[in-house]
């Protein structure tokens, strides 16, 4: 008898599939004047163990925000259950730090925690995520949670920092959420790496109408992996919500997407969403994942990646 997840990964479209691996000239996914949308604002959370006796879970919410010419405004918020990365609002214990480089203590969770940073010497590309020179550390109950970055060999060895120097004895974090909110044309553009093992992937999601004989049709969801498209979504206007299962690096990993606010939504602030998640079990559901994670899946959550584009469908 074939196994369950056999019957799942052959109903499931294949990454590595000759279609959709190698080079191809007729796949071409991007005109030359086609641009990518640029984030305003990245939201990662980090899943943290306590070795301490309590042995509690927390994470760790870092959002990186771009405004005008500003970039790496970070936000940290802790929490002990996961929390949805779609909501932009401002939530009472989050701790904004405002300056390039400081240090900040704050109780969350019955423990206390602090931040330090330096983005003085930051390098970024176009988004607001910072790529090299910096770092951001968080101690949990005087326990190394959670080291991003890294701090020059000077800095290493000053006696200001010697908690860095402990960054081996780190407690286990991983990343279990990122989203992405966009602004602009409808072409967002990232990468994902689903499971530790795994490699990270170049995903492009574009939305735009097809141009045949000189007419504009209806628009066109289109989702490339590594630079090959994987599916499209055609009269997306009736098709505005829907999900597609993708076997990724031995992985099932459901893509859904959500259009409804681009083409119902009177109102401007109406966006769209493109949600990817590593499904937790066989038998498990997306929808039914999102509503619960919060109650039962701490221990079981995976990595799930979220793009929230305004309003333009293209």
């Amino acid at each position: 008898m074939r196994s369950l997840a056999t019957c799942y990964s052959e109903h499931a479209i294949k990454v590595s599939d000759s279609y959709c691996s190698g080079p191809s000239s007729n796949q071409s996914y991007l005109s030359p004047n086609q641009t990518p949308s640029i984030p305003d604002a990245v939201t990662c959370i980090y899943k943290v163990k306590l070795s301490s006796p309590s042995g509690k879970t927390l994470f760790i919410n870092l959002t990186w925000c771009k405004e005008l010419l500003t970039q790496g405004l970070i936000t940290i918020y802790v929490s002990d259950t996961i929390s949805c990365p779609s909501s932009r609002n401002n939530n009472a214990n989050s701790h904004f730090l405002g300056k390039v480089k400081g240090s900040a203590t704050f109780q969350s969770c019955n423990s206390k925690i602090e931040v330090y940073w330096d983005l003085s010497s930051a390098y970024y590309d176009t988004g607001p995520e910072p790529i090299s020179g910096f770092y951001v550390v968080v101690l949990v109950d005087s326990e190394l949670g959670l080291v991003l970055g890294e701090m020059e060999d000077e800095e290493e060895t000053s006696d200001d920092h010697e908690w860095f120097k402990r960054k081996s004895l780190a407690m286990k974090s991983s990343l279990v959420s990122r989203s992405e909110h966009f602004s602009g044309n409808a072409i967002y553009s990232t990468k994902a790496q689903f499971s530790d093992s795994g490699m990270a992937h170049d995903i492009l999601i574009k939305c735009s109408g097809d141009h045949e004989g000189g007419s504009r049709n209806p628009p066109v969801l289109s989702v490339c992996i590594d630079n090959k498209t994987i599916f499209q979504v055609k009269r997306l206007k009736w098709n505005f919500r829907g999900n597609q299962t993708i076997f990724l690096d031995g992985l099932l990993v459901d893509m859904m997407w959500d259009l409804h606010d681009w083409f119902f939504k009177e109102s401007s602030s109406g966006s769209a969403v493109f949600m990817f998640r590593t499904r937790s079990g066989l038998d498990s559901r997306l929808w039914l994942e999102e509503k619960n994670l919060g109650q039962k899946g701490q221990d079981k959550a995976e990595f799930s990646l979220l793009i929230c584009a305004c309003k333009n469908p293209g």
